[in-house]
């Protein structure tokens, strides 16, 4: 994936509300592979996780320290989350 290009004459109304649009899209994606890094992050704790095998089974508080964890970047991924669809509602209402 590359960054966005910008033209360095003027940008058409449309087309900068179209580059703002897909910077959201990214953000999105982004937000996609952090949510699933936190279960690959549950599954490889519980030893679920295909690629990694644990040796030996987890504590109830590792469990409960890797739930707290993942709680705690959900909460930080849903206040992004908001964030990006405010972003996108005014833009769309730029239009």
């Amino acid at each position: 994936m590359s960054l966005p290009v910008f033209p360095k004459e003027k940008i058409k109304r449309e087309d900068a509300i179209n580059q703002i649009l897909s910077s959201i899209a990214m953000g999105e994606l982004a937000l996609s592979h952090v949510i699933n890094a936190e279960g690959e992050k549950i599954q490889f704790v519980l030893g679920t996780l295909k690629e990694c095998k644990r040796s030996e089974s987890p504590t109830i508080e590792q469990i409960l320290q890797v739930n707290e964890s993942v709680k705690d970047m959900l909460d930080v991924i849903i206040s992004k989350q908001i964030l990006l669809k405010s972003k996108m509602q005014s833009a769309l209402a730029i239009q």
